[in-house]
């Protein structure tokens, strides 16, 4: 039995307690696979992190992501925590102003500013391409958007380290009063091969330009109370169809309160790239005793000495 490090985040959050949950390990680089993965669906978070040397020599860092089932190449949230974390540890140090983070999406940089309670991580979102667009582009989609009316985009199917389905709805008070169809968003999640459905409307508020809920049945998620990959790929979707609009460059994002959370991220658009982030904060810090299938499964001591003898 080993002890490592362990890190518990509140991360995108707006409010103490109001972000979105992540997992961080440090330490476990002898672990396989198979055990974190057995360790990720034991904590039962939607996703847990493995702070690991890069491989890449361009890297900072390398991280593994793993939801309770499976492991992702990709997600926003893990990895802004996860840098959150490897700076808080000081396993590395930003590169002018950048982190470089390993994933299964490849290096991707991440920009830091500030210091302390008040710095803000922000994710350059991997390239995104649009592959469908409009209310006819899938048969399952109307259902799924049934009882709200559009606004001035399009509904779009859009690709960039996840896949998910994008409408604007026409204002942010039929977003948070909507109450959806669980099950029609899981059919088109499922169809699709996507996460899900994810609505966002504009908000003349002023703690936040856009407000988002995320339905990522895809991953059997009911509501998510922050997205980071998702908010990157409405960012792209946005800078895309509208290049010189009122959110162009950039905005704030509302997101989480219809499920008891109150999270903020921040978007930057600068041209064809667009950056997702915000603040995170550790809840719980200390070590972390978990016993690997592989020591489980060794005989005991006495054993051993016998089989020697």
């Amino acid at each position: 039995m080993t002890a490592l490090r362990y890190f518990h985040l509140d991360v995108f959050t707006a409010t103490p307690g109001g972000g979105n949950h992540l997992g961080v390990v440090i330490g476990a680089d002898h672990w396989s696979g198979e055990e974190m993965q057995r360790f990720a669906r034991w904590t039962a978070l939607v996703e847990t992190t493995f702070l690991l040397p890069p491989t890449d020599p361009s890297a900072s860092y390398r991280v593994r992501i793993f939801m309770p089932h499976k492991e992702i190449p990709f997600a926003g949230h893990p990895s802004i925590g996860s840098a959150h974390v490897v700076l808080d540890a000081g396993l590395a140090q930003p590169r002018d102003g950048l982190l470089w983070q390993e994933c299964g999406a490849g290096v991707l940089p991440i920009r830091v500013e500030g210091h302390g309670p008040t710095r803000e991580l922000l994710l350059q979102s991997p390239p995104s391409r649009v592959l469908a667009t409009g209310v006819q582009a899938h048969p399952l989609l109307a259902p799924a958007l049934a009882g709200v009316d559009a606004g001035a985009l399009p509904p779009a199917l859009v690709d960039g380290g996840r896949r998910w389905w994008l409408a604007e709805l026409a204002d942010e008070a039929q977003l948070r009063a909507w109450q959806p169809d669980h099950a029609a968003i899981g059919a088109l999640a499922r169809a699709s091969d996507s996460m899900g459905l994810c609505v966002f409307a504009r908000s003349a508020r002023t703690d936040g330009q856009l407000a988002v809920r995320a339905f990522p049945a895809g991953v059997g998620v009911v509501e998510d109370p922050a997205s980071g990959a998702a908010n990157g790929l409405i960012a792209a979707y946005i800078a895309q169809a509208e290049p010189h609009g009122a959110l162009a460059a950039g905005y704030e994002v509302s997101q989480g309160r219809e499920v008891g959370h109150d999270a903020r991220l921040v978007a930057r658009i600068d041209g064809d790239t667009s950056w997702i982030g915000g603040r995170s904060h550790t809840v719980v810090e200390g070590q972390l005793h978990w016993i690997t299938r592989e020591a489980a499964m060794a005989p005991p001591a006495p054993e051993r000495i016998a089989r020697l003898g």
